[in-house]
Formats: C-alpha cells, sequence, structure tokens
C-alpha cells in the first residue's frame, strides 16, 4: 500500500531537524525542468506562477542560486501546507518516520514523486502550470506514465489522499491491476457530498498522522479511523471512494 499527497506551494528550508536521506528518483527531470525555468525571462515566469511581484522575485532569486544537490531539506518537512500542519511531521516518533518514509509517497510538478526524507529545495511549480517541455505541451505530458509506473513498481493498492490535480497525473496511467482508492472528506448537502477546502485538506494530513500513529497496512484499516471531525460513512462508500463525513453537531 502506498499514500499519495499533493505538495503545498509554501516552502521552507530546515537542514538542522532531520536529515535527508537520499535524492529524489527522477532527479535527471528535474534538471531538465529547471533547466527550461532558468531559460524564460521574468514576465514568463510570473505568467507561469500567477503570483504576485514579491512572490516572483522571490523564485526567480532561487531559480538563479539553486543546487539540486545541496542544503537539502527532507520533503516532508519542507512543505508547510495546511495538510502537513496537521500531518505534524515533526513530532513524530521513529517508528512513525519509517512508517511514512515506506508508505507515503509526495507528488510534485517538479520533482514528480518524492519519498518523505529525499531532499528537495524550495521551489514553485504547480502540477497544473503550462510549462512546455520539448515536444509536452505542459508538465502532465512531460510527466506522461513515468510517476504511475513507479507507484506500481511499489504496490498493487494506493490511498488517495491528493488534490485532483495532483491524482489526476497519476489516475490515468496506472495499470488495471493496481487499486487506487480516494478519500473524500466532505458533507452531506442535497444528495451529494461536498468538500470544503481547507477542512478537506486538515483531514487529509490528520489522516496521514493516523495511519502512521496505527501503522495501517490495508485499505480496510482505514476504515476503522476516525478523526476530529470525520467518521468513515460506510453507505456512501464503494471499493473506488472512501467516504468521510462530518460528524454529528459539527459546523
Amino acid at each position: 500500500m502506498r499514500i499519495i499527497i499533493s505538495p503545498a506551494k509554501k516552502m521552507n528550508i530546515d537542514t538542522d531537524s532531520l536529515a535527508w536521506r537520499n535524492l529524489p528518483a527522477l532527479l535527471p527531470q528535474t534538471e531538465e525542468i529547471l533547466e527550461k525555468l532558468r531559460e524564460m525571462d521574468y514576465d514568463a515566469l510570473k505568467k507561469l506562477w500567477k503570483c504576485n511581484e514579491k512572490i516572483a522575485l522571490q523564485n526567480v532569486e532561487r531559480l538563479e542560486h539553486m543546487d539540486l544537490r545541496k542544503q537539502l531539506t527532507p520533503a516532508v518537512l519542507a512543505y508547510e501546507g495546511i495538510q502537513y500542519q496537521y500531518m505534524a511531521p515533526t513530532v513524530f516518533s521513529d517508528k512513525e518516520y519509517d512508517y511514512i518514509q515506506e508508505h507515503l509517497r509526495i507528488l510534485s510538478g517538479f520533482y514528480g514523486v518524492l519519498k518523505p526524507f529525499d531532499g528537495v529545495v524550495p521551489y514553485r511549480l504547480e502540477m497544473q502550470a503550462k510549462l512546455q517541455i520539448g515536444d509536452a505541451k505542459d508538465l502532465y505530458a512531460y510527466w506522461g506514465s513515468m510517476l504511475a509506473d513507479r507507484l506500481a513498481e511499489e504496490t498493487d493498492c494506493i490511498i488517495n489522499l491528493a488534490s485532483k490535480e495532483y491524482s489526476s497525473a497519476i489516475a490515468k496511467h496506472l495499470p488495471a491491476d493496481v487499486r487506487m482508492i480516494t478519500c473524500v472528506f466532505g458533507e452531506e448537502t442535497g444528495g451529494r457530498i461536498v468538500e470544503k477546502g481547507t477542512l478537506c485538506k486538515m483531514a487529509r494530513g490528520e489522516m496521514v498522522r493516523r495511519m502512521a500513529e496505527k501503522h495501517v497496512k490495508t485499505a480496510e484499516d482505514i476504515k476503522e479511523i476516525e478523526l476530529a471531525n470525520y467518521a468513515y460513512n460506510d453507505e456512501l462508500s464503494d471499493d473506488k471512494v472512501y467516504v468521510y463525513t462530518r460528524k454529528d453537531g459539527l459546523f
């Protein structure tokens, strides 16, 4: 079993808390992407990143000084988004770190797919960015089946805790014998399940933490996990989508 999650836009450098263990597996592809980004001028990069001037200037400077092999931060500590805050990896035990290193994979437009202790540097590049590299019109086309192939080599069951932007990079490329289960965190409204962005990110992070705490090994086991605000809803779930609905009395 492997768990997939999205990266976060906000990143930091932490070379002291924990040591990184390996370079990312798809680093040659990352180097090619970096070379392409460095060929672009400021206006083109700002348009690609869809950001304000302050963020654009920060990331242009990052590109100029980026070294993909030095001053690296373990990926699980490098991202600062809501999902990572609720995963709270800084307070994991050694056994929990071992668990996520084996089971957790972070999808990335820049690095492709990461193990939690792969060494990374701060960057800005969403998977949906319209970056043309060679014959590939965008990053989905550039990565193609590479990410799905790597995951399929490791497992026949994927627990999807990633956003659609990232999970779609692998979904259509997975072999038929690899099962992908998408976890949905929402509330029932008008006969359908509605997910709310921030609450969903919080739940995804908490789910990773609970799985690590309980050392969950099978898809069936995660049905038993109760989160602070959500519980598994068997009536609304099937073998491809596990639905977790808001507990009564919570808003």
